[in-house]
């Protein structure tokens, strides 16, 4: 099975190693003062310099961010994509993919079924989706809130339809989520923190390693070992 595995709100060396070691094709670094992973371009360039160096994508993600700011961040952290995790428009997404000549992938809420006719709107303007849970009630956060949606839904969506599944996953849950829904990504961000905006070099490695063991398991139930 290929993968692409996401580890969202990077901000330390540490952590960005254990994502390359275990195996990470993306490094997401959150640009959103209201978010605990929060970090400025400054910190974010050298990470992210590191991450392109391994073959790991930077991804730079937003939340409504303004002109200004994306130039900022993509001058200084250049970034291998936005994701744009706000209510972003179609004709938003297209001028900055535009203005910037990066690819996008975009953030969507995910509850029910009828949440995924948001996507056809954006089909051939965002690169990629992000399918995410929607936030708890009171939360100024668009994700990594640790919650999850109901997998099954996306048994729904046109097969070729380039997603990452993101939302409440964890070592103890990933194996299941890869069963119902067989996505081409999955993201991670609260899964592998031991506190708010604090990422695990524990955790992350145990993430890989269920993700891993879930690929195997289902490898070896279709050659019927």
């Amino acid at each position: 099975m290929s993968l692409d595995i996401k580890i969202c709100g990077l901000s330390t060396p540490e952590t960005l190693g254990a994502a390359i070691a275990g195996g990470a094709s993306h490094a997401g670094f959150i640009f959103f003062e209201k978010s605990p992973r929060n970090v400025t371009p400054e910190e974010a360039a050298p990470l992210a310099a590191r991450a392109r160096a391994t073959g790991v994508a930077a991804v730079a993600v937003t939340v409504d961010a303004d002109d200004d700011t994306l130039d900022t961040i993509v001058r200084m952290v250049r970034p291998d994509m936005l994701q744009l995790h706000g209510r972003e428009s179609p004709q938003r997404i297209a001028a900055i993919k535009a203005r910037h000549g990066l690819p996008v992938m975009k953030a969507f809420a995910i509850a029910r079924r009828d949440d995924l006719k948001k996507l056809d709107a954006c089909r051939g303007i965002a690169d990629r989706f992000l399918l995410d849970a929607k936030p708890p009630t009171g939360s100024d956060l668009p994700g990594g809130n640790g919650v999850s949606f109901d997998w099954s839904l996306l048994a729904s969506l046109d097969a070729d339809t380039d997603y990452m599944l993101s939302g409440g996953l964890d070592a103890g849950n990933v194996g299941e989520a890869l069963g119902i829904a067989n996505p081409p990504g999955i993201d991670v961000s609260s899964g592998v923190e031991s506190a708010p905006g604090i990422k695990d070099t524990a955790l992350i490695e145990a993430f890989f390693l269920a993700v891993a063991d879930a690929c195997e398991q289902r490898k070896t139930a279709a050659l019927g070992v």
